[in-house]
């Protein structure tokens, strides 16, 4: 049996921190797959600044050497009103059923579920298993015993929480607006994607939103 991380975000553009976080992860929770799955850019929440194309090309530029690491377009070839985590996570569990899937999150986001944000957030919980990352501000523990759902399904094995030891903030949003203000930031994203960029001159125009 495998152990797999669904490892979801909008990956505009994938950075160094993206694939950092995903090997520390691998490496910790003896994961023996990563899957890379770039979100819907039909989702009202989330207001992308690149093509799927271009995001898509990316990502595989950037997970091509790593054995490990899988992309998966799921979510992207979605509609909006049929992207919930916890319909992906069943999809996955159904391709996957004889092994492990966890779903990858921020601390961030295990706050929203405990506040009652996430649609169906209930029974993602109640039926997943999860590794979350530690976030700055944010005690993962407290949030836990603090939400009624979250620690009536807290079983010992449910949440698996990771320190990643070194706060690496560095976001795809910094890139972006650092390639539109002129500015270099070559080393902070994989050299395949930073030339992809450059080649189509991508997020040129951010500061003029």
């Amino acid at each position: 049996m495998a152990k797999i991380g669904i490892y979801g975000s909008s990956f505009d553009p994938i950075t160094n921190v993206h694939l950092w976080t995903a090997s520390t992860i691998a490496h910790r929770c003896q994961l023996d797959k990563v899957i890379f799955l770039p979100c819907s850019s039909k989702r009202r929440d989330k207001q992308l600044h690149n093509t799927d194309e271009h995001r898509w090309n990316m990502l595989k530029l950037a997970i091509q050497n790593n054995s490990k690491f899988i992309a998966d377009d799921y979510e992207m070839s979605k509609e909006a009103w049929e992207v919930f985590t916890y319909y992906t996570m069943n999809h996955f569990k159904a391709k996957y059923n004889e092994d492990e899937v966890y779903f990858i999150m921020g601390a961030d986001l295990l706050e929203d579920i405990a506040e009652g944000k996430w649609k169906y957030g209930d029974q993602l919980v109640s039926e997943n298993k999860f590794i979350v990352m530690a976030r700055d501000g944010i005690d993962m523990l407290k949030t836990i015993s603090r939400s009624p759902l979250l620690r009536n399904n807290d079983n010992g094995s449910r949440f698996h929480l990771i320190d990643k030891g070194l706060a690496m903030e560095i976001s795809s949003t910094y890139i972006r607006e650092e390639f539109a203000k002129g500015g270099e930031p070559r080393y902070l994203l994989p050299e395949d994607c930073y030339a992809y960029i450059k080649k189509y001159n991508l997020y040129q125009k951010e500061n003029e939103d």
